[in-house]
This record gives structure tokens, C-alpha cells and sequence, in this order.
């Protein structure tokens, strides 16, 4: 499996992305995008959408444009779509819940097998929660000192309004499927829906 060792700090600072939003605390020191002075085409600003997607999710290109197709033959908006099939990853779904600082380590929590959904025990970090799931950390890995001391690091993070989540039990409900209006990061899916489209 190809795996991104990109330095997560400087792709964030290129995206002009938060680094907070891939599950860091650890601020950047210079604004994001502010050395991009030349002007940007319209190809570039599509590409760029994209990228930060990709780089946000650990989605690589073949899966990504999988993900589109599947995006754009569904109703309703194709980006909007898009971000849903993104959030309802698991991996996603696991950092969302606090269970992973990071989404990447989330994706190897998953691999791992440290989740249950509806009692089921999953590896797959692309499985796709439906509204209804529960989502559930593994008795076994509760007792764990990794959980107990991500637990205390992720403890004041946002819970989306998708998910019903219980800290002490270390599961989750999935109420109904995410919107674009419960990201915490700004993104203009219809620029990536123009590229895909050329």
C-alpha cells in the first residue's frame, strides 16, 4: 500500500489548510498560502481543491476518482456527494470520535482492528458507516494505555452533528449522513466536480 511521508506541517502551509483540521495542535508559523503570489489559474484552483481533499482524507488518486464516480451517480450535488462518502469512511469516523489524534492514525487503528461496527469487528479504513451504525472500540483495546492517554488528548475536541457520541463508552451512533455544512475547513467541491468533468 502506498503510504504519503509528506511532512504534514509544510503540505498543510501549501494547501492553506489549518493543521488543527488534520487532528494536529501544533500551529504553523507562517499563514497558509502566504507566499502564493503569482496568480493562480483556474486549473490550478481545482487541482489545489483536490490535493486538499486527498491530503485531508489519506485518499489516493485511484480511490479518490473511484469515490467520484460513485459520487456523481448518486442524487444531489456530485461534490456534496463526494465529502459525504469521504466523512463516512470509518478511519474518518474514528478520529471524529476522538479515538485517533490524527486521521492517519485512525486509518492504522482501524487496519488494526480496535473497532467494532454494530458488534462486528471491521478492518477496513474505506468501509462506509450508514446512518444507524454504532461504533464501538473493541473491550480489548479499551483497557489499553494508548486509548486511555488518546482520550485524555482528544477530550475538548468537536464532536460533528452526525454523530452521537459517548466518551466513557468509546462508541459512537451515526444519527445521519454528514453534510458539507459539518466540516470544520473550507472547500469548494464544485471546483473539483469542474475538473473531473473536463
Amino acid at each position: 500500500m502506498a503510504v504519503s511521508k509528506e511532512p504534514i506541517l509544510k503540505r498543510c502551509r501549501a494547501l492553506g489548510i489549518s493543521p488543527v483540521v488534520m487532528g494536529i495542535s501544533k500551529e504553523s508559523n507562517r499563514n497558509p498560502g502566504a507566499n502564493s503570489r503569482k496568480k493562480v489559474s483556474e486549473y490550478g484552483m481545482q487541482l489545489k481543491e483536490k490535493q486538499k481533499l486527498k491530503f485531508i482524507y489519506g485518499v489516493l488518486e485511484k480511490q479518490f476518482y473511484h469515490l467520484f464516480e460513485i459520487a456523481s451517480k448518486m442524487e444531489g450535488k456530485a461534490g456534496d456527494n463526494l465529502i459525504t462518502l469521504l466523512e463516512s469512511r470509518l478511519d474518518n469516523v474514528a478520529f471524529r470520535m476522538g479515538c485517533a489524534l490524527t486521521r492517519r492514525e485512525a486509518r492504522q487503528l482501524v487496519s488494526h482492528g480496535h473497532f467494532n461496527v454494530n458488534g462486528q469487528r471491521v478492518d477496513i479504513p474505506s468501509y462506509r458507516v450508514k446512518p444507524g451504525d454504532v461504533i464501538t472500540l473493541r473491550e480489548a483495546s479499551k483497557s489499553s494505555a494508548k486509548f486511555k492517554e488518546i482520550a485524555e488528548q482528544t477530550n475538548g475536541r468537536l464532536v460533528p452533528a452526525w454523530l452521537e457520541v459517548n466518551k466513557d463508552a468509546a462508541e459512537a451512533k451515526v444519527t445521519r449522513l454528514p453534510a458539507v455544512e459539518d466540516l470544520d475547513y473550507e472547500v469548494e467541491s464544485h471546483l473539483i466536480v469542474e475538473l473531473y468533468s473536463k
